[in-house]
């Protein structure tokens, strides 16, 4: 419980205290229960959906927004931090410093635009043909890509305290659970096609795991900024994914 506690704390803004030293196993432990936290979120904007189904496209809207109040906005900022860093020239130390920064620069933004567009679009078709378990699995995949992005072999940027506490430290077999759990998962995500939703799912992981891999290459080593863009990427790509599948069948 402790454990679940921490991955709460760090993952959404329920008030909610983990253990009051941390250190690279608690957090990989907190780490490997990251989609936990994800199903609840994805509850959470499935819920805002059905409540707001009336309100058409405004419901998709306001499921994004809930999401980013649920969990401080750190994600899609970490998104705004990425492209902004990506996006720059020079070594790897100018990225760090540019996404270190604190500002959102025209790359940062646009990510944000298209991100959030996306989810919100997908969020309201799916919704309008009530795909619920759909959103909850886009939500999900977010935090699963999170445990894959964290897997053993990569190493951390440099001052960078969260990225030190979790680059790594996730094992193969954590990937590999996940990320069949989430393939199982979504074939329940369109009934009448199932295969549809597995491939959606794996190859959400796979962009956002190669997101990853390119930031990691490009600042040196894994932060916190490059989870935040691996989760928005994921449930973006998902979403609309799924709401593609679903509308084709």
């Amino acid at each position: 419980m402790l454990t679940l506690r921490l991955t709460f704390s760090w993952l959404t803004v329920l008030p909610v205290r983990g253990p009051a030293e941390v250190d690279r196993r608690a957090a990989a432990r907190a780490i490997a229960l990251a989609p936990v936290a994800g199903i609840a979120l994805g509850i959470a904007a499935a819920a805002v959906l059905w409540l707001l189904a009336p309100a058409g496209a405004a419901a998709g809207f306001v499921a994004v927004a809930v999401l980013a109040l649920l969990t401080r906005g750190m994600h899609l900022d970490g998104l705004a931090d990425t492209f902004d860093g990506l996006g720059v020239y020079g070594p790897p130390e100018r990225a760090r410093e540019v996404m270190k920064s604190g500002g959102a620069g025209p790359f940062g933004v646009a990510a944000i635009v298209v991100a959030a567009g996306i989810q919100a679009g997908a969020f309201t078709a799916l919704a309008a043909s009530g795909h619920w378990f759909a959103v909850v699995v886009a939500v999900a995949l977010g935090r699963v890509a999170v445990v894959a992005v964290c897997r053993r072999g990569i190493e951390p940027a440099p001052d960078t305290r969260f990225g030190a506490l979790v680059a790594g430290t996730q094992s193969r077999t954590a990937v590999v659970v996940w990320g069949v759990g989430a393939a199982v998962a979504a074939v329940f995500v369109v009934p009448g096609l199932a295969w549809a939703g597995t491939l959606v799912a794996l190859l959400a992981l796979l962009a956002a795991v190669r997101l990853a891999d390119h930031g990691v290459r490009r600042i040196g080593g894994l932060s916190g900024d490059l989870l935040g863009a691996a989760v928005e990427l994921t449930t973006a790509l998902a979403a609309l994914g799924f709401a593609v599948a679903a509308n084709s069948v």
